[in-house]
């Protein structure tokens, strides 16, 4: 599967020499894939020459010393997602066809030793310590950005430097769990042009916010009435260092989490802070009347986050070494890792979307290829049942040959 959707994207290019003078050197292709593959996962080095054949352990060691650097398995993934991009069939599992629901989640990993990185959490990890892998999935399934963050860190922080950082997937609105909402992100991706819709517990118990000026008994009719009033005065005082701190994340000069933990680190709130929570009531506010009014919009951002949480079982099962831990213990170690586990998902979810479309193509008339593209509709392309994740690796050109009749992009075309 590997080998077929590199056929279609090259995705191994990505993998560069990290010596210019070296980049003319092509590597081991089966070298490549199996590094992909042990990081991917978590198996180790010795273990994966071992049950692998034509490669050999100190090729691993150097494919990973050389040509294993963050950028270069964000860059392979980028190239994966950008080629699902370009397909027709995954714009079927669009609810709208002008915009892309996406959204994020994380999932909690016991780190084995020591780590600066990580923290102790008593409900998770017991007497051990570990990390959160924060993933972000669009609804076409694609798994397009990952960060790697303490347990111990709110996900709200993280929920804009993803949103911010991909160049291949924009998001139009975005839903997390009530981890990943404050009032300060809702003023903030507001103002970055995204539609923030969290799921957030406790739906009953939120204050509604409303602005001076209304009458008192102009709201006894209202069926949901505010609590509290918006500071418009420090809105209006500070709205000038509020569209500063946006075209800073905006220009990429730093990232929001950076800025939130800045912000947050007075024994007082900053009057910044405390700008953007105001300004951010009163858009939670009128996403709580839309999400309360609005069935199809509840009904979406639950299918979206379950589309996390398949996501996340997904990382589990392709993780066969170690499911529910990281051996790395430097951060930039565990982002290589969870990237690998992330780009082995893409390209099983790249390889059945061509699958698929292969299959539509042999359908014998319309009506039996309208009959096949309702029944794709109506299940995941994130599926790994078909795929057997135990065994003897074997990495021989007949092997890595495609035995479904995929052809690469380029003949397709």
């Amino acid at each position: 599967m590997l080998e077929t959707v590199n056929g279609h994207c090259d995705m191994l290019d990505a993998l560069e020499h990290w010596q210019q003078n070296r980049i003319g050197r092509a590597a081991s292709r089966p070298a490549l894939l199996a590094e992909i593959m042990k990081l991917g996962c978590a198996i180790g080095i010795r273990k994966m020459a071992r049950i692998s054949s034509r490669v050999t352990e100190s090729e691993l060691e150097h494919t990973v010393n050389w040509r294993f650097s963050l950028d270069n398995i964000r860059a392979a993934n980028d190239a994966v997602v950008k080629s699902m991009d370009e397909m027709d069939l995954p714009n079927r599992y669009r609810r709208e066809a002008g915009a892309l629901h996406t959204a994020s989640d994380g999932q909690k990993f016991e780190v084995r030793g020591e780590s600066l990185h990580a923290s102790r959490s008593f409900k998770y990890f017991g007497q051990g310590q570990g990390v959160s892998a924060y993933t972000f999935v669009d609804e076409r399934h694609f798994l397009w950005h990952s960060l790697m963050i303490s347990a111990a860190d709110r996900e709200s922080a993280y929920v804009i430097d993803g949103l911010m950082h991909n160049d291949v997937v924009k998001s139009d609105i975005h839903s997390t769990d009530t981890h990943g909402y404050t009032e300060a992100v809702f003023g903030l991706t507001h103002l970055l042009g995204f539609s923030f819709a969290p799921r957030i517990k406790g739906l009953g118990k939120q204050r509604l916010y409303l602005c001076r000026g209304h009458e008192r008994g102009e709201r006894e009719d209202w069926t949901i009435a505010p609590v509290g009033y918006v500071n418009d005065a420090l809105i209006r005082e500070n709205w000038n260092d509020m569209l500063r701190l946006v075209a800073t994340i905006k220009l990429k000069e730093n990232t929001a989490s950076d800025i939130f933990r800045r912000l947050n680190s007075y024994s007082r709130q900053h009057a910044l802070y405390q700008t953007l929570k105001a300004f951010g009531q009163i858009v939670k506010s009128l996403f709580i009347l839309r999400y309360v009014d609005d069935l199809e919009l509840r009904q979406a951002i639950e299918k979206q986050l379950n589309k996390v949480e398949l996501a996340n079982r997904f990382t589990r099962a392709v993780a066969v070494g170690n499911p529910r831990e990281f051996t790395q213990a430097e951060k930039e170690e565990q982002e290589i890792a969870e990237a690998c586990n992330r780009l082995i998902k893409n390209s099983i979810i790249c390889w059945n979307y061509l699958y698929l479309a292969r299959r539509i193509e042999k359908a014998e008339d319309a009506a039996a290829r309208e009959a096949l593209l309702r029944m794709i509709a109506t299940h995941s392309p994130m599926a790994w049942a078909h795929i057997n994740m135990l065994g003897e690796y074997d990495f021989a050109d007949e092997k890595l040959r495609d035995s479904v009749g995929i052809l690469p992009l380029k003949s397709a075309a």
